[in-house]
């Protein structure tokens, strides 16, 4: 075996003509390391508030191989009240997901288990001591070797592991929408959608399933004579759907409303002074309240929300609330609520939302009505927190939104009353005070007029043991005359 040279011997050898310096090689003696070693962390779902102990799995925004750091986005949820996103707790690579969209998770129940890089070894690789690097001279007729391990100045680093998750919002879609989707065995991602952001509409669904029946209908074939029908041999079978985390918060609220004793009321109310004033403010942006706003219209629901504001200082018992006695021996007591925090029940995809403008008495009737055009857009996206959820004292339900005049609203736990608001429609009312022409004269001297009046039901509920019916019937006139009486509701404005 050939002995190590010394230094000086090398540069000797070095000076040599017959040996040029671009035929040096250093020679590396192999070394050895250690793989980095990996911990496996497990992210279970923590309590999201508001006593919510399961969501469902909307979507996921990683896949399984994908890196991720600390706080961002791994899925997205819908709690029985809102949808949330979860972010990640640790950095690393996502090696297991344990649920599927559409899933139910409870509190405490495993979501990812994550690689997370270096967290039990803190060993760093051993070096390389300049002992170990020796020089060897090769022979003149000697071709560079290749053999053993050659420093050619570059480090090799590894490709990224994984691949890149899909767009945030390719599969964003509601639980309608997913079950739609369920329903017909469809895959998301085979659905162009027309939502914001590209989200999947039921529409988008019903085109794409009309389109796919269109383009695999058979060729036109001659008329054949109609079959007698026959009647399955087996009948169809029931089939049995989890109900999605809103439905169930509505079938455990509405259940406890039937304990409630509610007491029904109704009164119509004479808008057509009020439905002028607003067509004139719409049309003229210059005089409009909401002039900072073109685009957002007065409508109805603000004037209403507000007439009920001062009729709730007037009458605070409709805004209190009941609550139950700590022994069966004590009589029950009421929480006086001096702040009224409006609810307003909105009709979504995803079922019923009831969202909360806070301090309603601060606001003004076109800051009542930025805030109403607010809560909705943000209930139809799916975007409403828990905060936008809690503290209702009082609930008013836009019926009329849908068509329906009178209704018998169902009043929420915690609260006393709740206020159904009916469409405005056109009525023929006789009128004391028009004069109309009698029968085949002038009309100077006229009887009782026929006029058209825009006339709105409002529908109230109020819990029986709270409430009498006697204050129910004030409470509801004082806010019809806030209504007909636009005067009266200036004045009392505060």
């Amino acid at each position: 075996m050939r002995s190590s040279l010394s230094a000086r011997a090398f540069l000797l050898r070095c000076r040599q003509p017959s040996i040029p310096w671009n035929h040096l090689v250093l020679r590396l003696r192999p070394f050895h390391t250690t793989s980095s070693r990996f911990a496996i962390k497990t992210q279970r779902l923590t309590d999201i508030g508001e006593g919510n102990k399961e969501v469902q799995i909307i979507q996921w925004y990683v896949s399984e191989g994908a890196r991720v750091e600390e706080w961002d986005n791994l899925c997205q949820v819908q709690s029985d009240k809102a949808a949330d996103d979860i972010t990640a707790r640790f950095g690393g690579v996502i090696k297991k997901i344990h649920w599927e969209p559409d899933d139910t998770v409870q509190t405490g129940e495993p979501l990812v288990d994550i690689d997370v890089v270096g967290e039990d070894s803190k060993e760093e690789p051993p070096s390389v001591p300049a002992s170990e690097i020796k020089a060897e001279e090769p022979e003149a007729s000697e071709q560079i070797s290749t053999e053993g391990p050659l420093y050619t100045g570059t480090i090799g680093v590894p490709e990224e592991q994984g691949k890149g998750s899909r767009g945030k919002h390719a599969t964003l879609a509601t639980p309608a929408v997913r079950g739609l989707l369920k329903e017909h065995n469809l895959d998301i991602t085979s659905i162009r959608g027309t939502g914001r952001d590209g989200r999947v509409l039921k529409e988008d669904v019903h085109q794409y399933l009309k389109t796919r029946k269109t383009s695999t209908a058979p060729p036109p074939s001659q008329p054949s004579p109609p079959e007698t029908f026959t009647p399955p041999s087996t009948p169809a079978e029931e089939t049995t759907v989890p109900m999605t985390p809103i439905q169930a918060a509505m079938y455990r609220s509405m259940t406890a409303s039937n304990s409630i004793p509610h007491f029904l009321f109704t009164s119509e109310v004479d808008i057509t002074a009020l439905t002028a004033l607003r067509r004139r403010l719409n049309a003229n942006p210059n005089i409009s309240p909401t002039s900072t706003s073109p685009s957002l219209k007065l409508t109805l629901l603000p004037f209403i929300l507000k007439a009920l504001t001062l009729t709730l200082s007037a009458y605070p018992i409709l805004n209190s609330r009941l609550s139950p006695p700590p022994s069966p021996s004590s009589p029950p007591s009421l929480l006086m609520r001096p702040v009224p925090n409006i609810g307003l029940a909105i009709a979504t995809p995803s079922g019923l939302l009831v969202p909360v403008i806070p301090s309603t008495n601060t606001h003004s009737i076109s800051s009542l009505a930025a805030q109403i055009a607010h809560l909705s857009s943000l209930a139809n996206a799916g975007k409403l927190s828990s905060t936008h959820l809690t503290g209702g004292t009082i609930t008013v339900s836009n019926i009329g939104a849908l068509g329906g005049s009178v209704v018998a609203p169902r009043i929420v736990e915690g609260q006393s009353v709740i206020v159904g608001v009916g469409r405005a429609r056109g009525v023929p009312m006789f009128r004391e005070d028009v004069a109309v022409p009698e029968e085949g004269g002038s009309g100077e001297h006229g009887g009782t007029g026929l006029v058209r009046r825009e006339i709105v039901t409002l529908s109230w509920a109020a819990d029986h043991r709270v409430v009498d019916g006697a204050t129910v019937a004030r409470a509801a006139g004082l806010v019809k005359g806030y209504l007909e009486d636009l005067g009266r509701l200036c004045v009392e404005l505060r």
